[in-house]
């Protein structure tokens, strides 16, 4: 009889986790996408360039997910959870989102590319890589150091690359009234926090659930999750043909969050690596398929994304996940 019971409030723990996460990752795309309609609005009303709006305040609120989350799950005590959000978005936006993009409809890509947008990506990369490969923690001076790189990238964008800054802003864009930006701002910032409480919760305890690491459900489900913004908006621009879409849109996220978004948890809340796996998978991975990009936009025809790379690209996540999992 009690095993029976105790089956019961298994499966339902079980459930009550699933549930958590759903809801955690609902309210964090809309508290994103609330927060970016009041980032615009000031800026609007503040008669700020769209340049800047760009590279700043829209770069800052599509990231708000995985900062907040990242925060609250090194605050919390698990950093793997933390870390594993930024290292599997990043793998999730090349190898899943891209990929779903290209397959959609070809992209062509821009000079600023090779020129500007990979390289600082790979360097990024290459950064974070060498702060955790050396000690297994990211520290409060090497989040300094990542941030001031990150200040850097956007000074040379503002002075030298405007030309490869995309602007996402439409004509009729107007400023809200500001009662309905404070509102937005309002509501942004709880659903962020109270979906990051929730998606932490959920993900520690189905981790616990069935026996997996934080740094499993982190690169897998939360990344993912905080992933579906940019896949759900991207899919709607190819479908309504509403505006051209780059690679540098991706490589600019993947970019911020590993400079902004580590770099502004490590400053709160020193990153230590708790599972190995992170250190001898993960950020390999996660270095593999950023290098991909480069030679896919180059052959077989230059500077063009097709469907053909998107299965490459999907067979190689496909691959991640299958040596992640099992």
């Amino acid at each position: 009889m009690f095993s029976g019971y105790s089956a019961i409030f298994t499966e339902i723990f079980g459930m009550l986790n699933f549930l958590f996460i759903v809801i955690g990752l609902s309210l964090l795309i809309l508290g994103g996408n609330w927060l970016l309609k009041s980032a615009v609005a000031f800026s609007l009303r503040l008669n700020i360039s769209r340049i800047i709006i760009g590279m700043t305040i829209v770069s800052f609120a599509t990231s708000a997910p995985e900062l907040i989350v990242s925060i609250n799950a090194a605050l919390d005590g698990f950093p793997d959870l933390a870390l594993g959000n930024v290292v599997g978005s990043n793998i999730a936006n090349l190898g899943l989102v891209l990929a779903i993009i290209i397959i959609l409809g070809n992209i062509d890509v821009r000079k600023a590319f090779y020129i500007t947008d990979w390289p600082v990506m790979m360097a990024a990369t290459f950064l974070v890589i060498g702060f955790l490969y050396f000690d297994g923690a990211l520290q409060r001076h090497e989040g300094g150091i990542m941030l001031l790189f990150l200040f850097l990238f956007l000074i040379f964008l503002l002075r030298f690359q405007k030309t490869a800054v995309i602007d996402d802003a439409r004509e009729d864009d107007k400023p809200l009234a500001l009662y309905k930006a404070l509102l937005f701002l309002g509501l942004g910032g709880a659903a962020l926090w109270g979906g990051s409480e929730l998606l932490v919760m959920g993900a520690v305890g189905m981790a616990t659930f069935y026996e997996v690491s934080e740094r499993i459900i982190g690169i897998t489900v939360v990344s993912v999750g905080t992933s579906i913004p940019e896949l759900a908006a991207s899919i709607i621009a190819v479908v309504k043909k509403e505006k051209s879409i780059s690679v540098g849109n991706l490589i600019g996220s993947n970019i911020f969050n590993l400079l902004a978004v580590l770099g502004i948890t490590s400053l709160i809340q020193p990153i230590y690596v708790i599972d190995q796996g992170l250190l001898t998978n993960d950020i390999w991975w996660m270095l593999g398929i950023s290098f991909l990009i480069l030679p896919l936009v180059f052959f077989p025809k230059g500077l063009r994304l097709g469907w053909r790379d998107g299965l490459i690209l999907l067979f190689f996540y496909s691959l991640f996940l299958y040596f992640t999992l099992f």
